[in-house]
This record gives C-alpha cells, structure tokens and sequence, in this order.
C-alpha cells in the first residue's frame, strides 16, 4: 500500500511540474516524438508490406518455378537479350519428361482493350495460358469454370475474366457465356475469377485468361512464353529445379561447358531480394530512430537538471521532512519518463495519421502491440535519461539545499 501511495503521490507532483512548465515540457518532447514517429511508422510500413507481399505472392506458390528466358535477377542483360524465346511446345516437353513437377503451364500476356457492347475497357492485361494454370497458380473463381484440355487444344475462343472487369463491364451481373470482344476478337466468357484486391497500387483484378494457344494465334504470334510448373510439395522445389535445368539442357542441345541459355526462377528469389529491401528500411529506419531518440533523450536530461535546480529547495524540504533518497529519485524519474511517454503517445497518434494517408498508396498495419511498444519504449527512454538528473537531486543534502532558499 505504502508503495502504492508513493507511485500516485509522484505521479502528481510530476504532472504538477508539467502543468507549471507546459511549453518547455512540450518543446522538450519534440525529440522523442519524432524518434517514436519514426519507429513506429517504420514498423507500420513493414508489417502492412509483409502482410501484402505475403497474401499477393501466394498466388506464385511457395513450391512453384518459373522457366523463363529471363533471369528475374540477372545483370547480364546483354547475353540474356541473345537468348532464344521459349514456345508453348516447350511446357509439353518438360510435362511429358519431368518426374517431379505435379503441374506445367505455359502462360504470356500482353495489354489490349476489352468491351462489351458500349462499355469498353482499355490497358487490360491478357493472359495466354494452359489448363494447368488454375493448379499452378491457385486460380479461385467465383462464377463458371475454367479451359479444359480440348479448348486449350482446339484454340477455342473462350475466356475467364477478372473481378474488376465483370464488375466494371456487366454491372448487373450476368456476365457468364457472354461474348467478349478483345482486342477485336470475340471470346465466350465461362467464369469469373475471385476477386485479389490490390497490390502497391495496381488492380489484380483487371485481367482476362484465354487459351495459351488462342492468345498466340490472335494477339502474340512471336510470343515469348514463360513456363510456370508446380512441385508436388515445397521439400521436392530444390530437386525439381535441377530435375528442369537438365530437360531444359538436352531440350536446348547444350554442351557440358555451355552456360544455361535460359533461367530458372522461383519465389524465394523475389523473397530475398524483398527482404533486402526491407532490411535496408529498417536500417535506415532504426538510425534515424536513434539519432531522435539521443538528441531528445539529451533534451530531456537537460531539462530534468534545470527542472533539479529549479526545485532545490523543494527537495531540500522534502529531506528534512524525512523523505528518503530513493523517494526524491523516484519523483524525478517518473517526471523525465512521463515527459517521454507523453512524447510517445503523440508521436503513435502522429505515426498513425501519417500510416492512414500513406495506406492509399503504400500497404500499412498497426496493430496494438505497436502503440504499446511506442508509448512504453518512449518511457524507457525518459527513465534512462533521467538517471542522472534524479540521482542529482536525490543526494542533495538538506541543509545545503534549503540554504539556497
């Protein structure tokens, strides 16, 4: 009880001081305001970024490569520009000989206009790809169905369109066996995709599926095809992928000494090269945090020792009415870190205006450890801060501190 009853009593003399010095204490918190502003909008944008990358990749599948004659990653541009295209052929070779893979797919897309009677979308991105694709990459569709093998075989002009596009051309609904016309060419639409919602911006849901075959007859007759081909689990993607630079090798010809003339790429690629990206904003993230934090934790210290000699001989008082040295302390601790919580508490309130204007074009997300870690990490500050200036205060003789009265 007795420690109970400290706590509240230098909890109120603490706001006491505060209330009596309003603007030095507000002027005092700029610092750590910022600092906190900073951290916890740094953490805001990570984790609002990994959420996004997380649901958004998953379309890509954790146990899924990418043949391609790019190297997602490659800095030889020059020697991949010389590189041959890869055809649809070649996703049936690698289905026919591959041991490992559960799903192949060729798939290649271009932009065209799509419109339906008097509605007419322009910049639509099209996709030529195989039956295969709705397992390679986890295709949901809310409406319809998706190609069988004999319209992918038969070229059929058959379609499945993005949730965007249904909602944006048939308002009403109904868009099911609809025909399409895309980029002058009139598809049979047989299913609607699920929607995905957005990605840094970019509408997921604006898109239409058509025949790989159908797409290279109509809109890419040079297409350069991308093969997508799915492991049968996530332990089996490292074997698989030297299981598909060999067929690739003897599908290409190449010589034991010749490099690959194509790339093999996955997930765990746009992963790391993510986590770099990350990293160097929390780096950045963290120095500018500590660069705040020191220049406002000095502040702080600075005027908890003008705040001890201001109060001299209250404290002086205070001794020789028998307060013991760890209750002066105490009262000055709890000062320097209700300053740097208060700080704290702004600088959350700060970070989560400025995380709400920045989720229009950036994903964010602050969850309540986060204003919990601001506020309370704020306050560790002030108490560190204000070691000094209270330990100050609490050896102060009585005697000397009321003679300055």
């Amino acid at each position: 009880m007795r420690t109970f009853t400290d706590v509240y009593e230098g909890l109120r003399i603490s706001f006491r001081a505060l209330r009596s010095n309003k603007l030095r204490a507000a002027l005092t918190t700029l610092g750590i305001l910022i600092g906190v502003t900073t951290v916890v909008l740094m953490v805001t944008i990570i984790l609002g970024l990994n959420k996004a990358v997380a649901g958004q990749f998953s379309f890509l599948g954790s146990n899924t490569l990418y043949v391609s004659k790019w190297d997602w990653f490659g800095d030889n541009w020059r020697a991949m520009i010389k590189r041959p295209v890869l055809g649809p052929e070649v996703a049936d070779q690698i289905a026919a000989e591959s041991k490992l893979a559960a799903a192949v797919s060729p798939w290649a897309d271009t932009r065209s206009s799509v419109s339906y009677r008097s509605n007419r979308l322009t910049n639509v991105q099209v996709w030529g790809v195989g039956t295969d694709y709705v397992e390679t990459n986890s295709v949901r569709l809310d409406l319809g169905r998706f190609f069988n093998e004999d319209e992918v075989r038969r070229n059929r002009q058959v379609c499945v369109i993005g949730a965007a596009v249904a909602e944006r051309l048939f308002e009403n609904g109904g868009a099911l066996d609809k025909r399409l016309d895309i980029g002058g060419y009139k598809f049979r639409i047989i299913g609607v995709n699920a929607k995905m919602g957005r990605f840094f911006g970019q509408n997921m849901d604006d898109f239409v599926y058509v025949p790989i075959g159908a797409f290279i007859k109509r809109f890419e007759r040079e297409a350069n095809v991308d093969i997508v081909v799915k492991a049968r689990s996530s332990e089996e993607v490292a074997e698989l992928e030297w299981e598909l630079r060999g067929i690739m090798r003897r599908i290409r010809k190449l010589g034991p000494m010749e490099p690959d003339n194509f790339g093999i790429n996955g997930q765990n690629m746009i992963m790391d090269a993510y986590r770099k990206v990350t990293g160097s904003i929390y780096a950045g993230g963290v120095i500018i945090a500590f660069i705040s934090l020191l220049v406002g934790g000095i502040g702080i210290m600075n005027i908890m020792l003008v705040s001890v000699t201001e109060r001299t001989s209250e404290v002086g008082l205070r001794k020789a009415l028998g307060a013991h040295r760890w209750m002066i302390a105490w009262q000055f601790l709890i000062e320097s870190a209700v300053i740097c919580g208060v700080g704290g508490l702004a600088g959350v309130g700060l970070a989560y205006i400025g995380s709400r204007i920045m989720n229009s074009f950036l994903p964010t997300a602050m969850p309540l450890w986060v204003v919990g870690f601001g506020v309370v990490f704020a306050a560790v500050v002030g108490v560190f801060f204000g070691i000094y200036p209270s330990t100050k205060a609490a050896r102060l003789s009585p005697i000397e501190a009321l003679r300055q009265e």
